[in-house]
């Protein structure tokens, strides 16, 4: 069987909730939120083809079952059950994310289907309808909810679809933000519950922060997973040992070959060695050697061959005598008599 976070049993709590109704609006409750055996949630619509009624009078007799029980005498000897409910939702920071509360309550299915009833029968509890900016949440304070989501939308705005954040940035931000909260909620994990809250914000497979939709936090492809992987570790990477890193950090099957050809044809990455590949954000410049250097002597006027090099080596992980080499093509550099290199 297995475990759950709470001391009391929820499936005999419903059972005994649900003991106090006639029999149709019982069974209309358990099919609607998943409480017999198949663990199945129905439809409005389903269950009026059953009894053969419009669903509008399903509703008004879900609705009624819900009344009867909140005056029974069964629903306040539960009374316990409800208030350790309460300060388990508290615990966990006072909104959470509904699947990731049920998940935490328990692994079964069914045990997650009598907590969800219990929820919605509950007078303590309140629920955040899914919308655009954040998924189905359950509260207990008006006044919580209103900062954690206020401060969500904030960080939100501030952000750019490339930004990566570590979390404990990430944290430290959503922290100042909600600063005047109770202590009791100012911890790690309190914070990510409170972030999974967003559609808007996302977390990556390397626990970076940043806007949902982006590449960076919902990596679909080879190339997605090149970029955080070398990003990650900080300097150029030959194609072979991101394949390498993309199988250890990513748990994904990456052929070297595939690899190779995936991080020629994105703009995210310049060839800057053999086999060598950097980010182009980092300011590395695209092109062959006598481009690199075409590009230096734009910027910077005449220069001589040890100020070439040192520049070019800056750029790409070649030989100096490469670049020597580079230099001495009169159809593309030509060198004054104070020994400076000028473009043709």
């Amino acid at each position: 069987m297995a475990s759950t976070k709470i001391n009391f049993k929820p499936k005999v709590v419903v059972k005994r909730l649900l003991s106090v109704l006639p029999e149709r609006a019982r069974d209309i409750l358990q099919s609607r939120y998943g409480l017999g055996d198949r663990n199945e949630h129905m439809t409005l619509e389903s269950i009026g083809k059953i009894y053969k009624i419009t669903r509008e009078r399903v509703r008004q007799i879900e609705n009624y079952a819900f009344g009867i029980i909140r005056k029974s005498e069964a629903y306040k000897k539960e009374k316990a059950a409800f208030d350790e409910l309460e300060q388990f939702v508290d615990s966990l920071g006072g909104v959470v994310h509904e699947e990731d509360f049920l998940r935490y309550v328990s692994d079964d299915e069914s045990v997650q289907n009598q907590t969800h009833f219990l929820l919605v029968l509950g007078d303590s509890f309140k629920k955040g309808k899914e919308d655009p900016d954040f998924h189905k949440r359950w509260y207990v304070s008006e006044q919580t909810l209103a900062k954690i989501e206020n401060s969500i939308q904030e960080i939100y705005k501030n952000l750019s679809d490339d930004d990566l954040i570590p979390e404990s940035e990430m944290i430290a931000s959503f922290l100042e933000a909600v600063k005047d909260i109770s202590d009791n909620y100012k911890n790690e994990e309190v914070v990510r519950r409170w972030l999974s809250l967003s559609k808007k914000i996302g977390r990556n497979q390397l626990g970076e922060w940043g806007v949902s939709r982006s590449p960076n936090i919902k990596a679909k492809g080879m190339r997605d997973y090149a970029y955080l992987a070398i990003r990650r570790h900080g300097s150029p990477m030959h194609f072979t040992e991101v394949a390498k890193a993309i199988q250890k950090l990513f748990d994904r099957t990456a052929h070297v070959a595939t690899c190779h050809n995936e991080l020629i044809k994105d703009s995210r990455f310049v060839l800057v060695g053999r086999g060598l590949y950097a980010l182009s954000e980092w300011g590395y410049s695209e092109g062959v050697v006598r481009d690199v250097i075409a590009q230096i002597i734009k910027k910077n006027g005449p220069l001589k061959k040890d100020e070439i090099v040192e520049k070019v080596l800056k750029e790409r992980y070649v030989k100096e005598n490469t670049i020597v080499v580079n230099l001495q093509n009169p159809k593309f550099f030509k060198k004054s008599k104070d020994g400076k290199y000028s473009l043709v």
